[in-house]
């Protein structure tokens, strides 16, 4: 099938251009969160970034979206991405015709901006064309209006090491904006044990900003102590696990059984049908515990348009050449990776 009156166009940064733009995700059950045009002012304004949003035209209808981040490193390179820094992101589109309308102009973007190369981080596989790799997937939870209905349907053991966490002094907080201060701290102290550079919090400050009611900050405290933290967005009838993490001292306790059960049960009452309990790496710690809440893996598809040829990129923190810097960046004091890590963590995607 081909569309010969489909124009593809970039969209200017405007109001207007949000609306459109907007609209025609609401009305997409394919369209996910990271898709959403308030990215584009954050990437812009909060990391210096320059951006694509192509959208594909029928008349004064759009009829296909497709953003675009590039990203300009010394250390990486220059990658065109979507989305970088969230879970996923990629081609919305009315068909497939015109989903490869909008990737043939991306890889034309990736060219004319002398790209190292493009990757297209999706639900599903835009084309079979592009090399990929499927090492990430989302753990996703189906949800009922009644949240007892996904406790009866736990394993007794899960069951028991839940209540056990709230035996310690266990409480955990939903909100916004005024738990951002707690939510930073705690991220602070998580992102340096993984040897992770954080960004600053105006960034997450920005997206609440954006977003509004539609993210969601949990905070778990023991005692009274911020120990354990999430930051979720909402889109449709989908959760989307964004960050979390929680202070290294206090993971002997599995705050996490607490904290994700509050989250869940936040879920269903709320009326949302699924949850995206987060990306993650196959066959780990993290695909393990997510399989405990009955969530099911989804495959992601990281596929890479490649200009000048070669083997698709491992940047990622599994990858022995950043083993070192990883090592190194975990002893650093925490005054020192919230002051530089902000300045790194804008270039890795």
């Amino acid at each position: 099938m081909t569309h010969p009156d489909i124009e593809i166009v970039a969209l200017e940064n405007n109001s207007s251009a949000q609306q459109r733009w907007n609209q025609y995700l609401a009305n997409r059950p394919s369209a996910n969160f990271y898709q959403r045009f308030e990215w584009r002012g954050i990437n812009e304004t909060e990391f210096g970034h320059t951006t694509f949003y192509l959208a594909a035209q029928h008349g004064g209808d759009i009829a296909g979206i497709f953003p675009l981040v590039l990203i300009n490193s010394r250390l990486f390179g220059r990658i065109l991405c979507s989305m970088p820094f969230v879970n996923f992101g990629g081609p919305c589109s009315d068909d497939l015709a015109i989903e490869a309308a909008l990737i043939e102009q991306a890889c034309r973007i990736a060219r004319q901006q002398n790209a190292d190369y493009m990757e297209l981080r999706g639900m599903h596989r835009v084309t079979p064309e592009l090399p990929t790799s499927e090492h990430k997937i989302s753990m996703t939870l189906e949800l009922d209006p009644d949240p007892d209905t996904l406790w009866n349907a736990f394993k007794s053991k899960h069951r028991t090491n839940i209540r056990r966490v709230y035996k310690n002094g266990v409480a955990v907080t939903a909100g916004g904006a005024e738990l951002l201060d707690d939510f930073y701290d705690v991220m602070s102290h998580s992102w340096r044990a993984l040897g992770t550079p954080i960004y600053r919090k105006r960034y997450f400050r920005s997206i609440l900003d954006a977003f509004g009611d539609d993210i969601r900050i949990f905070v778990a405290t023991q005692n009274g102590t911020p120990v354990a933290t999430a930051f979720n967005g909402h889109f449709q009838s989908t959760v989307e696990g964004m960050w979390a993490g929680a202070m290294p001292a206090y993971r002997k306790l599995q705050i996490n059984y607490a904290l994700y059960w509050e989250m869940i049960k936040d879920a269903c009452e709320r009326g949302f049908s699924t949850y995206h309990l987060g990306r993650s790496t196959v066959e780990t710690g993290g695909e393990s515990f997510k399989k405990k809440w009955n969530a099911e893996s989804k495959q992601l598809y990281w596929q890479y348009y490649l200009p000048g040829g070669g083997e698709i990129p491992q940047l990622n923190v599994h990858n022995t050449k950043y083993q070192l810097a990883i090592s190194a960046w975990r002893k650093l004091p925490l005054w020192t990776t919230r002051l530089i890590g902000p300045m790194l963590a804008k270039d890795i995607p």
